[in-house]
């Protein structure tokens, strides 16, 4: 293999650095990619390599790859037995937001495309940016519990906890995002009656929400979400991979949940490009619960 200056037979093991490179004009270069991926559609073309916690060693080595980019420690199991077996490997761990944009630019570093790696990541910027000044027209900010797994109950992942804030919402264990691992975050299902959470938003990573499960757990007609109706399911393709997606398409469904939730026309600015779980031209007036939930630590609790 004849070396060039930047990579240009990559491997992608997760969904959002695909996607990465497809937006900076890159996705030639990609020459497999994770199962899971959906976006953009044109990688679905390519060889699949992996799922999530495995792979298939033998084909990544036939694609003859010169980088391959995976992400976090559950993958390290794979990236061992990469390096292992001679390949170049790099490994992101982005969790927050400003993560996200960092691996951005970081990636467009490693192939050469710093200018538009730049420019992508302003983007991606601007549209948080307008997503808060939208959020400011909202008459309060419901309490939102997001749950990206169902047995055992899971909530808190960093940048999903951060773009609710951003989109206008309350988290409802914020405590809990900076707990990188998801073992960290498994919640009580009474917990969650007790902190009355006014719009739940479902993601199981890999099946489908089954929302009849979310308003017949014990107690959980209680909470002003399941009395009003307000459960919905955001795919995880737009808001579980720490990428471009999650900062466009994520956001923007949060946005419209949220606005939807207090009674407000989300803004045009801010409009889905992906079906939503939420009917076209739905509204309702905010009705706010009178029981409020503050945090231990403001309740002068250990």
């Amino acid at each position: 293999m004849v070396l060039s200056g930047f990579p240009e037979r990559i491997v992608c093991l997760t969904e959002e650095t695909t996607e990465t490179l497809y937006r900076l004009g890159e996705g030639d270069r990609v020459v497999g990619i994770s199962g899971y991926t959906v976006r953009p559609p044109e990688a679905r073309s390519k060889p699949k390599v992996s799922a999530f916690i495995n792979a298939r060693f033998d084909k990544i080595e036939a694609l003859r790859p010169d980088l391959v980019l995976a992400f976090s420690d559950l993958q390290a199991d794979i990236t061992a037995e990469l390096i292992r077996r001679g390949l170049p490997v790099f490994t992101f761990n982005q969790r927050s937001v400003a993560e996200i944009l960092q691996m951005v630019r970081m990636l467009g570093g490693i192939v050469g495309r710093v200018e538009r790696a730049d420019a992508l990541a302003n983007e991606l910027a601007a549209g948080l940016e307008t997503a808060r000044r939208a959020a400011e027209a909202f008459p309060f900010r419901p309490r939102v519990f997001f749950e990206e797994w169902d047995d055992p109950l899971i909530s808190g992942i960093r940048w999903v906890d951060e773009l609710i804030d951003i989109a206008g919402g309350a988290t409802l264990f914020p405590e809990l995002r900076t707990e990188s691992l998801a073992t960290n975050r498994v919640v009580s299902p009474a917990e969650v009656v007790v902190r009355d959470p006014e719009l739940i938003i479902a993601s199981w990573c890999g099946k489908a929400v089954r929302k009849k499960t979310i308003e017949t757990r014990p107690d959980w007609h209680r909470t002003a979400a399941v009395q009003h109706g307000h459960v919905y399911e955001i795919k995880s393709t737009y808001i579980l991979q720490p990428g471009p997606a999650a900062l466009t398409e994520g956001l923007r469904q949060l946005h419209r949940l949220i606005a939807h939730t207090v009674g407000v026309a989300p803004d045009p600015l801010l409009a889905c490009e992906e079906r939503t779980d939420l009917p076209t031209g739905v509204s309702t007036p905010p009705a706010r619960p009178t029981t409020t939930w503050t945090p231990r630590s403001a309740r002068g609790q250990s």
